[in-house]
């Protein structure tokens, strides 16, 4: 990979060298045979653009609005379960670069530093995930807390009713108790002695602190999984979103939608804003990669709430893709966690700041300035891509009742 790493991919590698093998596994990996975790990224690869010539691309800028705020560049840090297990007190040094770099950071209900804590280190405002738990007075104990450490947008995740169905933590004995599983993932971290140090030790503690006090096992990873899966809530639906919009007075994000029908239900609820996401290829495996789904999510509800996406972007030309396809921002989170991994703060600032040059440049090479002129008369329609012999153009951005995109797409061999 070099002495310098460039790409998400060279991260990655570096944080595979570094974390401990379960670690790596459960950040890394998606549900099933990953057939959507893969199709997340080739997705986003099939988008053509329209490169444009003498054009006066002079000042470029990348400034974006979204939800209330103004960002640097339309971007925001997803929230990552153990996250904050990458690197030394993590989820700390990612909301300082994020915020370095002019973006937001969300905390994860299941992250390792606590709200207060992150709120503390920011610099600006950052947003915070949240899970409906089957035990309704943990929500509310988490809910002033936020409030209290200034937080204004609340992104709610949507799509997990249960936790989904991931071969890696099963190999890794994550979801096995007993001797044998718990002797494989020790033996696991005894080869990460630089990890050992640095952040079981330095960091120290690794607990759930979002979640002191509430049930029996902030501390104990396993004693921790068994009691959220209990508390993953199966019987949530919209009217639960309906109280949650009236209690919450900030901005209030869904994360996790992929049909228009939800996105147009989320929208008559109230929602600032919704994510086009399937929980990064996590949860249910052969469902559509998110840059399917975002055209005709955002063309029947883009001016009504703020559209982002995540799920497989990985570089700031797939960026300028997801807002050519209809979004106001794209999320990320594997990135960020690689990043933070191969080289803490400093790398997770270098890694966002490579993107919004990234960006700048296929704006440049597209002949558009500012981000509002950035849509589907930037992609490029007259020839269809080879990945998988599409039966027409993947750019094709419709305005009828049609997807927009093909309904298969080939994951990356």
């Amino acid at each position: 990979m070099g002495q310098f790493p460039a790409t998400v991919a060279d991260y990655r590698e570096r944080a595979k060298r570094r974390l401990p093998g379960f670690l790596f596994d459960y950040i890394d990996g998606g549900a099933g045979e990953e057939q959507t975790l893969r199709a997340n990224t080739s997705a986003w690869q099939q988008v053509l653009l329209r490169q444009r010539v003498l054009v006066n691309v002079d000042q470029i800028e990348t400034d974006a609005r979204v939800a209330g705020q103004t960002l640097a560049m339309p971007l925001v840090l997803a929230p990552i379960g153990l996250g904050g297990m990458s690197a030394r007190r993590g989820e700390v040094q990612a909301v300082r670069a994020a915020n370095a770099r002019g973006v937001p950071f969300t905390l994860s209900t299941v992250g390792i530093c606590g709200i207060e804590e992150v709120a503390a280190a920011g610099a600006m405002l950052n947003w915070f995930q949240l899970y409906m738990l089957r035990d309704r007075s943990v929500v509310d104990a988490i809910l002033r807390r936020v409030a209290a450490s200034g937080v204004q947008t609340l992104v709610f995740t949507v799509d997990l009713p249960l936790a989904g169905s991931r071969h890696r933590d099963v190999r890794n004995g994550v979801a096995t108790p007993g001797l044998g599983p718990k002797l494989l993932r020790v033996s696991q971290v005894l080869r990460r002695p630089r990890w050992i140090v640095d952040v079981a030790l330095r960091g120290k503690p690794l607990s759930f602190a979002n979640l002191a006090g509430h049930g029996p096992a902030a501390g104990d990873f396993e004693a921790f999984r068994s009691w959220i899966d209990a508390q993953f809530d199966p019987t949530v639906t919209w009217d639960d979103i309906a109280r949650l919009r009236e209690r919450w007075p900030g901005k209030l994000i869904l994360k996790g939608i992929l049909d228009v029908e939800d996105a147009e239900q989320a929208a008559k609820l109230g929602a600032d804003g919704l994510i086009v996401s399937n929980h990064g290829g996590r949860q249910l495996d052969g469902v559509r990669a998110t840059a399917l789904a975002l055209p005709d999510i955002a063309r029947t509800c883009g001016s009504k709430l703020d559209v982002l996406v995540d799920g497989g972007v990985r570089s700031g030309i797939d960026v300028f893709r997801a807002l050519a396809l209809g979004a106001k921002a794209v999320m990320i989170g594997r990135p960020w966690v690689f990043a933070l991994a191969a080289g803490g703060e400093s790398a997770l600032h270098t890694l966002l700041g490579r993107w919004q040059k990234e960006l700048q440049v296929a704006m440049a090479l597209t002949g558009v300035r500012r981000l509002a002129d950035i849509g589907p008369a930037c992609l490029d329609t007259s020839v269809q891509a080879q990945i998988g012999q599409p039966k027409e153009p993947l750019n094709k951005f419709r305005g009828d009742a049609g997807h927009g995109w093909p309904a298969q797409d080939q994951a990356r061999k």
